[in-house]
This record gives structure tokens, C-alpha cells and sequence, in this order.
């Protein structure tokens, strides 16, 4: 089993020669969705996230179609008749798109450690968590690792917001969501951030693969 991690950084510098070399690959409708952001950041975030995927099949030595991204009734990307399972993350100026050969549900979050009030988000926390974030050295960091854990395994199951919160703990990098088995590792891409990957199997992080791909990959000079 190949286990990948590609990320990228987004570059206002370039967004229109991402956009005039990329934006024809995909359907109308995406299309139109793309544009209506107002913040060329959430335009290039969403967009690059795909194109990793389709750079990281070729590392399974499978081609595919951007305009065949089809999604769950969640939101979750997928392509049909495809054994590599992927998820998409983005927060800040970070894209990153966990890939698998295996056919599982897999899931991945990222999160820029910005300031925030960790009091606002108890009700959504365990006792168990409030303990162990509030009682570290460093309650913020200490948030994000919860925070990016619980996302990720969340992203796996594939049932979104459906799922409180609160219904699961996550202790020794294991989980169960709704009786189904999760298995939770962090993976350190850059100062700043937290990041975990989450999937049915357990993942040892010295067999994970991770590649960083420049935009310039996205864009023909």
C-alpha cells in the first residue's frame, strides 16, 4: 500500500496564470462556483486542492479528469470506478491532499494555529479534552491537535456535521465513530500549522510519503 501526502502554497503573484491555465479543465458548473468567491485566496485553495489529486494519481500511475470529480451527498470528492481514495484540507496559505491506493475512507485536516478564545468551543469538547487542553503548557497548540484529530477522523467517516463533536474521543490515535474503527496520525508540514490523517488502517508516519508541489507544476510559462 502507497501512502502519499502532496501539499502546496498558495501565490497571489500567480492566481491569474493558475486560472487561464487551468480553469478550462473542469466543468461549467465548477466553474461558476469557483468565481463567485470574493477572495482570490478561496478561489486558488479550492482550486489547487483538486489539481494536487490529479498531480498525486500519477504517482499511482492512474490519469484522470477534472471534470469527473463527483461528490457525496456531504461534500466529499470522490471518482468513480477508482481504487485511489483521496481527502482535501486547506487552512491559511496551505493546501494538502492525503492519497491512498487502497479503497478505504481516508481523511485529512489542516489548520493555521491562529488566536482564538478555546472557551468558545467547550461545548463541542469531552471532560477528557477539556482536561488535556487546558492543563498543557500550551493550551493553543494543544487545541489544534484536538481540533485537526477530531476533523480528520470526521472527514473519514464521511458523514460530516451529522456527527457531534462530542459523540467520540480520540485517545492513542484510535477512535470509533458510530461503531466504525478510526486510526488518527499527525504529520508535521510546516511551523505553524497542525495536520492529521485519519483512516480505517493503521498508518505507521515513517511510511508516509509526503511531496511539496510548487504551483509553477500548475502553470505553463
Amino acid at each position: 500500500m502507497s501512502v502519499y501526502i502532496f501539499y502546496s502554497k498558495i501565490d497571489e503573484v500567480k492566481h491569474q496564470s493558475l486560472l487561464k491555465n487551468n480553469l478550462h479543465f473542469f466543468s461549467k458548473d465548477y466553474q461558476d462556483k469557483l468565481l463567485r468567491y470574493r477572495r482570490w485566496q478561496d478561489v486558488q485553495l479550492s482550486l489547487i486542492g483538486k489539481l494536487l489529486v490529479k498531480r498525486g494519481m500519477s504517482f499511482f500511475n492512474k490519469e484522470i479528469e477534472l471534470q469527473e470529480f463527483f461528490f457525496t451527498k456531504y461534500n466529499k470528492p470522490y471518482f468513480k470506478n477508482n481504487d485511489v481514495s483521496f481527502n482535501i484540507s486547506h487552512s491559511g496559505e496551505m493546501v494538502v491532499v492525503y492519497m491512498t491506493n487502497k479503497d478505504e475512507n481516508i481523511g485529512i485536516d489542516i489548520e493555521e494555529n491562529h488566536k482564538l478564545k478555546i472557551e468558545d468551543f467547550k461545548n463541542q469538547m469531552t471532560t477528557y479534552e477539556m482536561n488535556k487542553i487546558f492543563n498543557s503548557k500550551d493550551p493553543l497548540n494543544e487545541f489544534f491537535l484536538y481540533w485537526t484529530q477530531k476533523e480528520a477522523a470526521l472527514k473519514a467517516h464521511g458523514n460530516g456535521l451529522l456527527i457531534p463533536l462530542k459523540s467520540f474521543e480520540i485517545k492513542e490515535g484510535k477512535t470509533l465513530i458510530e461503531s466504525d474503527k478510526y486510526y488518527v496520525t499527525e504529520v508535521n508540514l510546516r511551523e505553524g500549522y497542525s495536520c492529521h490523517v485519519a483512516s480505517q488502517q493503521k498508518i505507521n508516519k515513517e511510511h508516509i510519503i509526503i511531496r511539496e508541489i510548487s504551483i509553477d507544476k500548475f502553470i505553463t510559462i
